[in-house]
């Protein structure tokens, strides 16, 4: 883990919502389209679910998502020509223990 890469990951507020919002996609996101594809929210999030829920453009939050999966801190699975993306929870981890013990 690059600690600086994930700070300046973390500092756009729009990527930082979107990695609150993958924590419990339950909450944010409508399931039913998964299911009915047989998938389900452990694949991740479509970038197109992510899109809709922030209002950005598709190209601005591909490239949020990319510029967190470089840093580490989001995992992609692309099935078919979707895109769905996960928290990266041992980066998040690591996070978490470089600043109880650097910082």
């Amino acid at each position: 883990m690059d600690p600086l890469a994930v700070y300046k990951a973390l500092a756009n507020p729009a990527r930082l919502q979107f990695l609150e919002w993958l924590k419990n996609p339950a909450e944010h996101f409508d399931e039913s389209a998964y299911r009915e594809q047989g998938l389900g929210f452990h694949i991740g999030v479509c970038v197109g679910d992510i899109q809709a829920r922030s209002g950005l453009s598709q190209s601005v939050v591909s490239s949020y998502l990319q510029s967190m999966k470089d840093a580490g801190l989001l995992e992609s699975e692309r099935i078919g020509k979707w895109t769905y993306y996960r928290r990266n929870e041992g980066t998040i981890r690591a996070l978490a223990a470089h600043i109880a013990d650097e910082l």
